[in-house]
């Protein structure tokens, strides 16, 4: 079993920056990839990002790239989601998955465990 809890969502203007974190409980966080999705009104649960068991691979979605890095720290059990240049339509409820191995995934269902979500709001 793992836990996950995601924090740092807000309300922001188009163009801030909001750095999201998600701490996980339970099984060995340096055995498994994490990633980060997101899922609007109305619309699917989409990829965002993706990172190996060793921070070692990294994948983005085409939205994502060059605006959004992750980033995990093994010995704090936790991993980030650093989002720049922040557009309207990057409003959503973003959540953070445990991958069901050590490398990185872009499908939803190649992930066991998710967080709760939190909130991002960008305002035009």
């Amino acid at each position: 079993q793992v836990q996950l809890v995601e924090s740092g969502g807000g309300l922001v203007q188009a163009g801030d920056s909001l750095r999201l974190s998600c701490a996980a409980s339970g099984r060995t966080f340096s055995s498994y990839a994490m990633g980060w999705f997101r899922q609007a009104p109305g619309k699917e649960r989409e990829f965002v990002a993706s990172i190996s068991y060793n921070g070692g691979m990294k994948n983005y979605a085409d939205s994502a790239k060059g605006r959004f890095t992750i980033s995990r720290d093994n010995a704090k059990n936790t991993v980030y989601l650093q989002m720049n240049s922040l557009k309207p339509e990057d409003t959503a409820v973003y959540y953070c998955a445990a991958g069901r191995g050590p490398f990185i995934r872009t499908s939803w269902g190649d992930y066991d465990y998710w967080g709760q979500g939190t909130q991002v709001t960008v305002s035009s």
